[in-house]
């Protein structure tokens, strides 16, 4: 039987029912008639069905948790870079203030700002522009509603009428 934790304490998951087995029937006995057997063949096949479902469920639950345990960080990571910027722009400004007189100095670090931006956006609009509409999906969408929309109509045209009169 599972236990909550293993021993290197990751989360097992919880134990998931089993098939029902049957007792064999005594040598002798009577017969199983064949519904019978299909019966527990089905109920045994859907309860294995089940118990994949849980135990896929219980795998892609946990691993799904340690990738946003792990994206967590990468996001507060990314986050301190982007605030660090700032202070990296800043030494820029007073570098450059060195050579040039203030306010051009944070003058060229703003727009070499800006073209930095402006050439994320160029290259986030280019990608953007990239994507397509999914033409597969919409031909099969439109080929399954003509099945479903000729479905129940005879194959033989039905009389054109003209004006509510039969030609």
């Amino acid at each position: 039987m599972a236990t909550p934790t293993s021993s290197g304490g990751t989360d097992v998951p919880p134990v998931l029912p089993s098939i029902p087995l049957s007792k064999e029937p005594a040598p002798g006995s009577s017969e199983q008639s064949i519904g019978d057997l299909v019966r527990d063949v089905t109920s045994h096949v859907s309860t294995l069905v089940r118990s994949e479902v849980e135990l896929a469920k219980a795998e892609v639950t946990s691993e799904v948790k340690k990738g946003v345990q792990g994206s967590v960080f990468f996001i507060v990571a990314l986050v301190i870079a982007l605030f660090s910027l700032f202070f990296l722009f800043l030494a820029i400004g007073e570098v450059l203030d060195i050579w040039l007189p203030r306010s051009a100095a944070f003058g060229i670090v703003f727009g070499i700002m800006i073209l930095a931006a402006g050439l994320a956006a160029l290259i986030g609009y280019l990608r953007v522009k990239k994507i397509r509409k999914p033409e597969r999906t919409i031909s099969s969408l439109r080929d399954t509603a003509q099945v479903l929309g000729n479905r129940g109509k005879s194959d033989t045209p039905a009389t054109p009428q003209l004006n509510g009169h039969a030609r």
